[in-house]
């Protein structure tokens, strides 16, 4: 199992692995880590750590091929960043050794879709907690509308744009994280996956 990769090194595997998803190919070497469980019953090596959304249709270890205990995940509604997920993604990069974190939003994202709709129509969630969630995607949603189109642009721009305002959130907004991005060789990227396509494109 690899460990230690550098961000490059990490970023070229799940480039590759997720090519042979899109591609509808499972390698004999990916099918065994997945049911390797008792090499990983005292230790795991994650090469990656991705924040991504908890949308049932974009599980990261499907979407890049990888097997158990490859990558260090945490995913929650609108892949957003709060405390918690600042503190998993610090955990991943001290304990494992990690050196690529990426915050992987997708396409008919759910939290936009709510985020969406409650800028438009002036009214909350459901509820408190999911509230905490559109707020933080709103900002997102509101400069998505001001860049205008139809509907469906809004959303797709806005996706894009909670990727690249939660990857700037990870590298300024914590010293542990920064101290990694500057000196240790961290990178912090952002990505969309298609779910029609099942194609990952990086961003930035």
């Amino acid at each position: 199992m690899p460990t230690n990769l550098s961000a490059l090194e990490a970023l070229d595997r799940l480039r590759a692995g997720n090519a042979r998803f899109a591609s509808n190919v499972i390698s004999i070497d990916s099918l065994a880590r997945q049911l390797d469980r008792a090499a990983l019953k005292r230790a795991q090596a994650p090469f990656a750590i991705v924040l991504g959304c908890s949308d049932s249709r974009a599980p990261a270890e499907l979407v890049f091929e990888a097997g158990l205990g490859e990558l260090f995940v945490i995913r929650v509604a609108g892949n957003v960043v709060s405390p918690s997920q600042v503190g998993s993604v610090e955990f991943g990069a001290e304990r494992f050794g990690c050196r690529l974190v990426v915050v992987m939003g997708h396409t008919q994202c759910g939290a936009i879709d709510a985020t969406l709709e409650a800028v438009e129509k002036g009214s909350p969630p459901v509820s408190d907690n999911v509230m905490s969630i559109v707020e933080r995607v709103r900002p997102a949603v509101e400069a998505a509308r001001l860049a205008g189109g139809d509907r469906e642009a809004v959303a797709r721009l806005a996706t894009r744009i909670n990727v690249q305002m939660a990857v700037q959130h990870l590298r300024h907004g914590t010293p542990a994280i920064e101290r990694l991005v500057t000196h240790e060789g961290m990178m912090v990227i952002g990505a969309e996956y298609d779910l029609e396509s099942g194609r990952v494109e990086f961003i930035g």
